[in-house]
């Protein structure tokens, strides 16, 4: 069984390589974010025990997150393991998965990290607008509109979400290179973590993942 996780900055790709994973291997993706929004939106006990602590404003336990990946990974598509995207994101948590992939008498297999550098992420996330009629997307490097703040379509203003901002996006990034540096290092001293040049095309990155994934077979 192949336990994978998958890791990688804001703007990385990752997600995206999660999902060519699954196709190609046949691995599910676990993406935290979905576990979430699954649990909230079924009302299950553990979604209400993390809505109390959303509603507050408060982190959720990671005791509360890893209830939900070790529920995820009990279903039957995990037979022959899985992606997690998403987590672990600390320490702390990288050890409770270590626990309870023990008690399922499993072990990561391989850590890779997309790396990209974190002026190339800013520039992939920063830079996007919408147009207030319609909600149409446009980014100043990959997608500009032919004349700037016009939507080309219906011709309305272009906006930009305060979570769209360079500021932000700077925040952003920074806060994951900080929470990540050590959970980088603790792979890292295991000999789990592989490096992948995430700065290419998603076909080169993709076929580079799924080598590494099958080496560790």
């Amino acid at each position: 069984m192949h336990f994978v996780v998958l890791m990688g900055g804001p703007g990385a790709g990752k997600g995206t390589q999660a999902r060519l994973l699954q196709a190609a291997l046949g691995l599910p993706q676990v993406a935290s974010g979905d576990l979430f929004r699954e649990h909230f939106a079924n009302n299950t006990e553990l979604g209400k025990l993390a809505r109390r602590y959303v509603d507050r404003g408060d982190l959720v336990p990671d005791e509360v997150t890893i209830a939900m990946i070790k529920e995820r990974l009990s279903r039957l598509d995990n037979a022959g393991g899985a992606i997690l995207d998403g987590f672990p994101r600390t320490i702390a948590q990288a050890e409770d998965l270590d626990l309870l992939l023990a008690n399922m008498n499993e072990r990561i297999s391989v850590v890779p990290y997309i790396h990209v550098d974190s002026d190339i992420l800013l520039k992939r996330l920063a830079g996007r607008w919408t147009c207030r009629a319609e909600g149409h997307v446009y980014h100043d490097f990959f997608s500009p509109p032919k004349m700037p703040g016009i939507c080309d379509v219906d011709g309305s203003e272009l906006y930009q979400r305060d979570d769209d901002t360079e500021e932000t996006q700077r925040r952003r990034i920074d806060v994951y290179f900080r929470q990540t540096a050590p959970l980088l290092d603790y792979y890292r001293e295991k000999e789990l973590l592989v490096e992948i040049d995430g700065e290419r095309s998603i076909d080169d990155i993709q076929r580079d993942l799924v080598e590494v994934i099958r080496s560790v077979a």
